[in-house]
C-alpha cells in the first residue's frame, strides 16, 4: 500500500505555489533555507508529500517579501 499524503489539501496547495514560485523565481531551496532561517533539508521536507513539515504562517510573510508579493 503506497504511503498517503501526510499534509492536509490546503497545506499541499500552499508548499506547492510555495515551490512553483520558488522556481518561477530560479531559486534554490538552499536559498530559501537561508531566508528562512532553516535548514535545506527541512525545506526538502516541507516540499515533500513524505513529511508532515509544512511552513508557519511567519515564514510564509517572509516568503512573501522575499518573492517581492
Amino acid at each position: 500500500m503506497g504511503r498517503a499524503n501526510l499534509k492536509s489539501k490546503i497545506d499541499w496547495y500552499i508548499v506547492s505555489r510555495v515551490r512553483e514560485i520558488r522556481l518561477e523565481k530560479k531559486m534554490s531551496q538552499e536559498e530559501i533555507a537561508v531566508h528562512l532561517g532553516i535548514s535545506r533539508g527541512f525545506v526538502g521536507h516541507i516540499e515533500s508529500p513524505n513529511f508532515v513539515a509544512k511552513y508557519s504562517t511567519v515564514q510564509l510573510n517572509k516568503l512573501a517579501k522575499v518573492f517581492k508579493l
